[in-house]
């Protein structure tokens, strides 16, 4: 470079160590104070302010080891001039807040934990109302069964000697029924009524005698049963020595085996006086009229003398 010429008055001219030649400090080089070491040296700081957005950032100073780096900032009240807004961004806007699934607008629905929870509430009554149904229904049919009738088998046959009370079934009600004395009975032909022989409790002390004999009977036309059931006959009799036995016919037809006469007393052969004594059957009357006869059949030992007959409800003893 020779004297007169222009000198270091471009960039790619500029010595930064110039000042530190001869001819570097006699074109006035100085060292550098923020600038490159000639004068009139281009400068490539910009002032505070003049830096476009969106254009490439200056690397920001670094620090000494050990030190922290400086925070670049404007003057108080001038924007940053490293600083650019998210709106002067390419692709950039207004933040919006993040939307919560299962509102309108956006997202799946959650499980329908209402829906379900009726559901089981449902099932679960109608479990128990099930449960409720079949014990009512089924106590319904222990207590029918309970008190059923025997229906076609035939009613058993009882005899006492001392007659105890007893309680009849809960089902059998307190119904007062009819009960016939021995004259009042229509007797067959050859069968009379006597009374001579002490101990007998119907009126007058009156009996029937001459049973012992085929065909002989006694018929008793009994009104006012209340309702279809099993009921008690009871017999009031007399017999002495051996045991007898008569046919029992209700309506006609011939109940069971043969109403037992037994001699419960245990009255001597001919004491008839000491072998008053009372048994029981357990026939099935209808509602209304029934017909109840004693007889003397083949086979029968009708030594007896008949003093009462009456009824009760149910089947009882007593």
């Amino acid at each position: 470079m020779t004297p007169g010429d222009n000198g270091a008055s471009t960039p790619e001219d500029d010595d930064p160590f110039g000042y530190l030649y001869a001819d570097g400090q006699a074109n006035g080089a100085q060292p550098p104070s923020g600038g490159y070491g000639y004068p009139n040296s281009v400068n490539r700081v910009r002032p505070v302010g003049t830096r476009q957005y969106g254009a490439p950032q200056a690397q920001a100073p670094t620090a000494a080891y050990g030190q922290a780096a400086p925070q670049q900032q404007g003057a108080y009240g001038r924007p940053n001039a490293h600083y650019a807004a998210p709106e002067t961004l390419p692709g950039g806007g207004a933040p919006t807040a993040p939307q919560q699934p299962g509102r309108a607008g956006g997202g799946r629905r959650g499980p329908n934990t209402k829906g379900l929870l009726i559901g089981a509430v449902a099932v679960v009554a109608a479990v128990v109302v099930g449960i409720a149904v079949a014990m009512t229904s089924n106590g319904a049919d222990d207590e029918n069964s309970g008190n059923e009738a025997g229906g076609d088998t035939a009613p058993t046959q009882s005899q006492s000697t001392d007659p105890s009370p007893t309680t009849s079934s809960s089902s059998e009600a307190e119904v007062k029924l009819p009960a016939i004395d021995a004259k009042t009975l229509r007797l067959s032909p050859g069968v009379t009524t006597a009374s001579d022989i002490e101990g007998a409790q119907s009126d007058g002390g009156v009996y029937v005698a001459n049973l012992n004999q085929p065909g002989a009977s006694v018929t008793w036309t009994v009104d006012g049963i209340p309702e279809d059931g099993a009921y008690t006959l009871f017999a009031r009799y007399s017999t002495a020595g051996e045991d007898q036995s008569m046919t029992l016919t209700v309506n006609g037809k011939p109940f069971g085996s043969k109403m037992n006469l037994s001699n419960f007393a245990r009255a001597e052969d001919g004491d008839f006086a000491k072998g008053w004594t009372k048994t029981f059957a357990w026939p099935t009357l209808n509602k209304g009229t029934n017909t109840i006869s004693l007889s003397c059949g083949d086979g029968d030992k009708c030594n007896v003398l008949l003093d009462q007959l009456s009824l009760k409800k149910g089947n009882v003893k007593d």
